[in-house]
């Protein structure tokens, strides 16, 4: 399905766009040589985001309050049940987790998922691991629902504009965050995998709220993200003027990032090719340093264990978090108090609590909001 003024499949990057060879040479030709000659092309990326995904006005912010239910104490922290309208009508779905210890301010951190088959997204052992812990470690968390999964069932997950619809939901869902009493807006943070890495670098290159981002398994100088929900609109090309998601990534230069890649994906050559790419660029700012790279070459697309060991260590650093809340005694990793709960416990909407009225139902009428 085409949507007029949008997507000329020409201008579509889509899948393995590039080569490997051919992503490497991009980059090649598009070398980093000054700030100012950065900033410029920074400026001309973040235009063609927007003007890709018709996104250079953002749409009004409801006005509704959010839905919360649900609450639920757990060993160190909370979770509740979350839905609020993105636009008139849309409801952003997902869970709310939060320390049970009280403090004078809090980080807070966007937790989107990836792709996956049963259990989806957030209610994966994996997310719900990865949210607990770092409540556990006095950050708020929200982990929201790819559109088309979990309780977003309002429209089918592959519907055309999905990217546009999942990038106003991220920054509608860091307006709940930063509303919450307490959240520090100096530590706000995005970390997600696969596709919620595509979510996590697009987030953090039009967000200037976002202060630390983590994008897990998916920044590649070839692969555009094989989802309608990544490359489904025209965001990398405009006639000649072409990028790649290397350089959407590098647009949160100078603020920390860490690059988590694996060797049996589209990240495998991410210690040679993307990484060394977008640290000279933060070099530019005298800031090489706030961009690193944990690259585990025996391991596969996912947020496993060491991946997400990895993103709790830099995430206390540049949030001020409590590591040692979530270690034991020989200072390794213990998520063993996190508790994954059954779908069911975790569902916004049900019998007890059903969808809004006003909630806009099936694909053609919610492209209508858009």
């Amino acid at each position: 399905m085409t949507i007029k003024g949008f997507a000329q499949t020409a201008e579509l990057c889509q899948g393995a766009y590039f080569t490997e060879a051919g992503g490497k040479a991009f980059l090649e030709k598009h070398p980093v040589t000054t700030k100012l000659a950065w900033e410029t092309r920074a400026a001309q990326i973040r235009n063609q985001i927007k003007t890709g995904m018709g996104l250079q006005i953002l749409p009004a912010k409801p006005n509704s309050a959010p839905i919360i239910n649900g609450k639920k104490v757990m060993d160190g922290y909370t979770i509740e049940n979350v839905a609020f309208e993105s636009l008139p009508g849309f409801y952003v779905t997902g869970n709310l987790y939060r320390p049970v210890k009280e403090q004078k301010s809090y980080a807070a951190i966007l937790a989107p998922h990836g792709h996956g088959e049963n259990p989806h997204g957030r209610f994966r052992e994996q997310t719900q691991k990865r949210c607990a812990t770092l409540a556990r470690m006095g950050a708020i968390v929200f982990v929201l629902d790819m559109v088309g999964q979990g309780d977003s069932k309002q429209c089918e997950h592959k519907m055309p504009m999905a990217l546009k619809l999942q990038t106003i939901n991220a920054i509608r869902a860091i307006d709940f965050l930063s509303a919450l009493p307490g959240v520090d807006p100096e530590r706000i943070a995005v970390t997600g995998e696969s596709g919620g890495g595509t979510q996590t670098f697009l987030l953090t290159a039009l967000d200037n709220r976002i202060k630390v981002s983590v994008p897990c398994v998916m920044v590649s100088s070839h692969f555009f993200g094989g989802c309608v929900c990544e490359s489904g609109l025209p965001i990398h090309k405009n006639g000649d003027f072409q990028t790649n998601n290397v350089e959407i990534a590098a647009l949160a230069v100078p603020r920390p990032m860490l690059l988590i890649s694996d060797g049996d994906d589209w990240t495998k050559n991410t210690p040679k090719v993307e990484f060394p790419y977008i640290q000279k660029i933060y070099g530019l700012y005298g800031k090489s340093d706030l961009v690193q790279n944990v690259h585990l070459a025996d391991e596969k697309h996912d947020y496993g264990p060491s991946k997400r060991k990895a993103m709790y260590a830099f995430m206390a650093k540049y949030l001020n978090l409590n590591l040692k809340a979530v270690t034991d005694k020989n200072g390794a990793i213990d998520e063993s108090p996190v508790k994954v709960l059954d779908q069911k416990e975790l569902e916004v909407f049900n019998a007890a609590h059903p969808r809004p009225a006003n909630a806009v139902m099936g694909d053609s009428n919610v492209l209508g909001l858009l």
